[in-house]
C-alpha cells in the first residue's frame, strides 16, 4: 500500500508525463529534423548558362552537406521578364519554409525602384542568403560592328540586345540614353542571354551589357580571339583586367558624368553591381530556418571542394554575408526622393520590343 506522500508523488509523475506527451504534439521539429528526407529547389531566374548557373550548381553539390538533415538539392531555371518572372515567384508563390530559395539579377533591386513594371515583390522583405561575388558590369560592341568606343555610341545608333526591364543589362544603357545622350537602340525580349550572344554574334544586334567574370567564364573566346570592345564599366573602381584587354584605360560609368547631377544617378545605378551574384529566400520564413540556410550558404561558399569547381571554370569567389547584402538592398530602395524622381525620367522610354 502506498502512504499518501508516495500517492502524490505518483499522480504528479503521471501527470508530468502527460503533459510531457502533449507539448511534444505542439512543438514545432526540431532544426536537425526539418530538412531530412526533403529536396530543396534553387530557383535561377535566367536560362541555362552563365555565373548564375555555375554558382547554383556548385551549391547543389555541396551545400546539403552543410544543412541538417542533408536534403536533396536541386536547380530550376525560371527565365522570363528580364528576372521579374523569377523574382515575382520566389515572393509570392514559393514555399515559405525553407525548401526554396533562388538567385536573381542584381538589377531587379533597383528595377523596384526606378521602373516597377512587372513588379509584385517587395526587395527589403526577402531573406537575402549572401552573394557569391562581384565583377564590374561592362557594355560590349562586337567588333565587326564598328563600334570601339564610347565616342562612336554618342554618334550613331548601336542596336544593344536585352531580356526585359528588370534586369541591369537594360536599365544601364537605357539610364546612359537618357543621361549622357547615348544612341542605343535598346530591343528587349530575348529568352536568354545565350539568345543574345548569338544574336550579336550573326549581326542582329551590335552590342550588349554583361558580367565581366561572366564573359570571362562563358565567352572565353571573345577575348582571346579580340571579338569584342569594351566600352565602358560599370563599378565602384576600375578593373585593371578590362583595360588590360583594350590596351587602354576604359572609363567607369560615372567618370562619364558631365555634373554633380548626373554622377549621382549614375552611382544609383552602379550601386547595386556590388551586390554581385545575389542569393535570397522567400519573405517570412521562421527566424531559425532563415539562420540554418545563410549558416550553409556561407560554409559552402568556403567549401574546398566548391572552391575547386569554381575554380576550374575561372569563377574567382569573393562572397557577402547575408547581412551585407541585406543593408546594400536597403540602401539601394531608400534613396532620397528627390533623386528617384530624377532617376525614373532618367529610365525612360528606354527599349521595344524585339525578338521572342
Amino acid at each position: 500500500m502506498l502512504v499518501p506522500g508516495a500517492r502524490l508523488r505518483r499522480a504528479k509523475g503521471a501527470w508530468a508525463a502527460v503533459l510531457l506527451m502533449a507539448t511534444a504534439s505542439v512543438l514545432p521539429a526540431r532544426a536537425d529534423d526539418f530538412y531530412k528526407d526533403k529536396t530543396v529547389t534553387i530557383i535561377i531566374s535566367t536560362g541555362v548558362g552563365g555565373n548564375d548557373d555555375l554558382i547554383t550548381k556548385g551549391l547543389t553539390r555541396h551545400m546539403p552537406a552543410y544543412l541538417p538533415g542533408h536534403p536533396n538539392m536541386i536547380a530550376q531555371n525560371m527565365p522570363g521578364a528580364g528576372n521579374v518572372l523569377a523574382t515575382n515567384y520566389l515572393y509570392n508563390i514559393a514555399p515559405k519554409d525553407g525548401t526554396t530559395f533562388g538567385t536573381v539579377n542584381k538589377g531587379i533591386v533597383l528595377h523596384q525602384v526606378l521602373d516597377g513594371r512587372g513588379v509584385r515583390y517587395d526587395a527589403g522583405k526577402f531573406n537575402w542568403l549572401g552573394s557569391a561575388a562581384a565583377r564590374n558590369t561592362v557594355v560590349v560592341a562586337w567588333r565587326d560592328s564598328g563600334v570601339a568606343t564610347m565616342d562612336d555610341v554618342m554618334k550613331r545608333e548601336v542596336i544593344l540586345g536585352g531580356t526585359g526591364p528588370g534586369s541591369d543589362i537594360v536599365m544601364v544603357p537605357a539610364v546612359m540614353n537618357n543621361v549622357l545622350g547615348t544612341k542605343f537602340k535598346i530591343v528587349i525580349g530575348y529568352k536568354s542571354l545565350a539568345d543574345i550572344d548569338l544574336a550579336m554574334a550573326r549581326g542582329e544586334v551590335e552590342a550588349r551589357t554583361n558580367s565581366y567574370g561572366s564573359i570571362l567564364i562563358g565567352q572565353p573566346d571573345w577575348l582571346r580571339d579580340h571579338k569584342i570592345n569594351i566600352l565602358v564599366q560599370a563599378g565602384v573602381k576600375k578593373d585593371p583586367e578590362i583595360s588590360a584587354y583594350m590596351g587602354r584605360e576604359v572609363p567607369l560609368l560615372t567618370d562619364l558624368a558631365a555634373s554633380d547631377e548626373q554622377r549621382s544617378l549614375l552611382k544609383l545605378i552602379t550601386d547595386p553591381i556590388t551586390l554581385g551574384y545575389p542569393f535570397l529566400a522567400p519573405p517570412d520564413l521562421p527566424p531559425e530556418r532563415v539562420a540554418l540556410l545563410r549558416a550553409a550558404f556561407t560554409a559552402t561558399l568556403k567549401d574546398p571542394g566548391f572552391l575547386a569547381d569554381m575554380a576550374k571554370a575561372r569563377f574567382d569567389v569573393n562572397p557577402l554575408t547575408g547581412k551585407e547584402v541585406a543593408d546594400i538592398v536597403r540602401n539601394i530602395i531608400s534613396p532620397a526622393p528627390e533623386i528617384i524622381e530624377k532617376a525614373k525620367a532618367a529610365m525612360g522610354p528606354a527599349a521595344e520590343g524585339g525578338s521572342e
